[in-house]
């Protein structure tokens, strides 16, 4: 890859250094490519780590652990798991690729951040399973994590997520975009989550689209409207 970090974005993360190697390429299709073809890379003679620090300003402590003994058996739970069965084939790489390219997590956060989901039970996440079979649930990861591993994972999704609601709602309430500058970014944002959703075998209809779609942009005109009422207030 020859793509640089922006200044404000920090060093790469480890996993990017590693796949930095000739063969491999990035995503190069929009989020509405059909299946998994986004992140199918069979020419790619080189495979990445995955290894990737959920914070360039922090010590790499959540990427993988190998050495995790895998049970023998794989649980009746975790074979009948077809969440990421679209991506079969699929390189750690150019998964890693299209998020850094659209969003703020990583290939590492975004898969075991929806295993915490599938798994979570009323007394907590069973972190253990997600880890000792994380090869088996999620076809671009190739090595087992430590339960603290998965649960750093989970922790700096849940971080990044916040920081991204933040920065967003600033910039619809400041005045930055106008009216229809902010349906273009809510459009776009929304276009990428769906893309996701269906990679992980979300069936979403038409109308279900369009119902969320019209939600969002209501909620984000509402939350305009009042933005510019407090700024007003303010200023008198």
């Amino acid at each position: 890859m020859d793509e640089q970090p922006h200044p404000e974005d920090g060093p790469l993360e480890a996993d990017e250094r590693d796949a930095e190697t000739p063969g491999s390429s990035s995503a190069e299709t929009g989020p509405d490519a059909e299946g998994s073809s986004e992140f199918s890379d069979t020419d790619s003679s080189t495979e990445a780590t995955d290894t990737d620090s959920s914070d360039p300003d922090s010590e790499d402590s959540s990427a993988p652990m190998p050495g995790v003994p895998a049970e023998p058996d794989v649980p009746e739970d975790v074979q009948k798991y077809a969440r990421f069965q679209k991506m079969d084939g699929a390189q750690y790489d150019r998964v890693n690729q299209f998020l850094r390219d659209r969003t703020y997590v990583t290939a590492r956060e975004w898969a075991i951040a929806r295993l915490c989901a599938d798994f979570r039970t009323e007394t907590g996440v069973e972190m253990t399973k997600i880890g000792e079979n994380l090869p088996e649930l999620v076809p671009f990861m190739t090595d087992t994590y430590t339960p603290q591993a998965v649960n750093q994972a989970r922790s700096s999704f849940e971080e990044k997520v916040r920081k991204a609601g933040a920065t967003f709602l600033y910039g619809a309430m400041c005045d930055f975009f106008t009216a229809e500058e902010l349906d273009d970014v809510m459009y776009e944002t929304t276009e990428v989550a769906k893309f996701l959703l269906e990679v992980e075998g979300v069936d979403l209809s038409v109308e279900d689209e369009l119902e969320a779609e019209e939600r969002i942009s209501t909620v984000m005109r509402e939350v305009r409207e009042a933005s510019r009422e407090l700024r007003e207030d303010e200023l008198e």
